[in-house]
């Protein structure tokens, strides 16, 4: 992983010690409040419905086993015993208190963490596939360029006050598409043209929210050297023409949509143009600088599906469920990629104990070289394990509560806190997915149903992503009422689609039951072999529709 130089460090001790400065200021009543909320925001901090929120950066999803333990340390000293991981592959705090939010700063950055950029108008954590490095089908491992990205974009003072926050994701699986790119201000498919020349797909112009659009190919390919040129000619156009009257039509998404992508596509061909040969064009050299600071794991010559292995997953139902279902296959022989599952029954999607995090930081240090990921899914991944001792990890991650054999399937599903934390929300997401985690808790009916993406949002801002989920589900506020909306065949991946909205609302008690129908109506209407996002696809929406709500007079 990204192991930080000198001046790394230095950076990030004098940021903690500036927020430490202005933080004691506004406590003094020499900063005011309005004054005072761009620089917590660009320190992380948002102010939640019963208290502050700290979003704590984790570049591209990577972190060590010493940074787990770091953030276990804080949810037990600053927090409620327990932290959020979010879609965007950060961390949340839900109960820190203000004035100690610099002391939590300065514990993340002696580890080489920090919460720079985590909220407010400008570049945000850029994310990427979390089997990234490890996965035989991708052209390169991502998390270099992802690397160049976050440095050039961090305190880039030209981008510190866009019309509004900015997402890059970073994809190089062709044909898969595990970060979702598409429904991202800018996203990024690594790609090779037809003389084998390493280079980008840019997409542009993709967002959900309450305008929710696939994004648009602005260039099917750009050389290598230039990404970080043509990526500032794209947000130069942005910062330049992106509406700031009104904050949910500040996004790209929607200068794209007012100018068209032909127009868009003029704007930034011309910017990039003036600025191409600049200093930000990447050199040879710089690459390698940047992919240097990433460990090289010291793999073994081991045997592929060992014999123990096999052994243990005939002997063991359980154990070889889970291998089925949350054990990927890595590029190295005789390893594995192991998803540990942070969708344990009874407890909100993406949350994690401090006992937990001390737990996964000795699993990583013990069964994956010390390394971790975390997911878009809201989950855990450690990427390099010995085929040969998955029975052994499998034991204690259960024992932990980490390994619920459902990656992929209904119960996997993304949620946001909802209406329990955020001021933003119409409505609570938990409480709907604990019920359905409790109405389908039958692992044999799970895995019959197959892959399916339930995401849950508790308003239309769209942080559990409901748009591009096979089922979405919404919270909507009437009257004071929370209310449920259904939308089907949304996918965030390759070929990304936004779902439709099934018809009227649902109360919350009534969601598992109407969740019931919608999969009872897949399973009715399926051919062998297909996904509920086929099914759905090829039998049509009225038939989804007609079995929820019955058929129209």
């Amino acid at each position: 992983m990204y192991v930080y130089d000198q001046y790394d460090q230095q950076l990030l001790n004098e940021r903690v010690a500036q927020f430490r400065g202005q933080m004691a200021r506004y406590l003094d009543g020499k900063i005011p409040e309005e004054e005072f909320l761009p620089l917590r925001l660009q320190n992380g901090i948002y102010v939640q419905r019963y208290a502050p929120m700290l979003r704590v950066a984790i570049p591209y999803g990577l972190f060590n086993a010493k940074q787990m333990r770091t953030l276990a340390s804080i949810a037990r000293d600053y927090d409620k015993g327990y932290a959020h991981f979010s879609t965007r592959q950060n961390v949340q705090f839900n109960w820190p208190a203000l004035e100690q939010c610099p002391d939590i700063l300065e514990r993340l950055a002696s580890v080489q963490m920090h919460a720079v950029q985590t909220s407010g108008n400008c570049i945000r954590n850029t994310t990427t596939d979390e089997f990234a490095g490890v996965t035989a089908d991708e052209l390169v491992d991502p998390r270099p360029y992802c690397e160049i990205i976050r440095q050039w974009s961090t305190f880039h003072p030209e981008f510190a006050y866009l019309p509004r926050k900015f997402k890059i994701a970073v994809n190089a699986v062709p044909g898969v598409d595990r970060a979702a790119v598409k429904v991202h201000d800018i996203g990024i498919n690594i790609v090779r043209n037809e003389q084998g020349e390493l280079g980008y797909r840019i997409l542009v112009g993709g967002g959900l929210g309450r305008t929710p659009i696939i994004g648009s190919e602005i260039r099917s390919f750009l050389p290598e050297e230039d990404l970080l040129t043509y990526l500032d000619a794209i947000i130069r156009i942005y910062n330049q023409f992106g509406r700031r009257d009104n904050k949910y039509k500040a996004r790209i998404k929607i200068l794209v949509k007012a100018l068209g992508v032909e127009r868009m596509q003029e704007l930034v061909e011309a910017e990039w143009q003036r600025i191409k040969d600049g200093e930000d064009k990447l050199t040879q050299a710089e690459l390698d600088r940047v992919k240097s600071h990433f460990t090289t794991p010291n793999y073994q010559t081991l045997e592929s599906n060992p014999a123990s292995l096999q052994q243990a997953q005939a002997q063991d139902a359980a154990f070889a469920r889970w291998v089925q279902r949350n054990v990927r296959p890595h590029k190295q022989a005789g390893y594995a990629i192991v998803n540990l599952s942070l969708k344990q029954k009874g407890n909100a999607p993406g949350d994690v104990t401090a006992e937990q995090m001390d737990a996964i930081a000795d699993l990583a240090e013990e069964f994956s070289l010390g390394e971790i990921r975390s997911t878009h899914q809201q989950n855990l991944v450690l990427a390099d394990v010995e085929q040969q001792r998955l029975y052994e990890l499998w034991q204690q991650a259960k024992s932990n509560g980490l390994a619920t054999p459902t990656l992929g399937l209904l119960t996997d599903m993304i949620c946001c806190p909802g209406g329990d934390f955020c001021a933003l929300a119409n409505a609570k997401s938990i409480p709907v997915a604990e019920a359905i985690q409790v109405r389908f808790d039958d692992l044999d009916y799970l895995h019959d149903l197959g892959e399916i993406d339930l995401n849950i949002s508790g308003c239309m801002n769209a942080c559990g992503h409901h748009h591009v989920g096979n089922i979405g589900v919404l919270g909507v506020d009437k009257k004071g009422e929370e209310f449920y909306q259904i939308s089907l065949g949304g996918n965030g991946g390759d070929d990304a689609s936004l779902g439709k909205i099934l018809g009227p609302s649902f109360a919350r008690d009534a969601m598992p039951d109407v969740i019931a129908k919608i999969l009872d109506c897949y399973v009715a209407q399926r051919i062998d072999g297909e996904t509920f996002l086929e099914t759905y696809r090829r039998a049509g929406h009225t038939v989804f529709k007609e079995a929820v709500y019955g058929k129209a007079d």
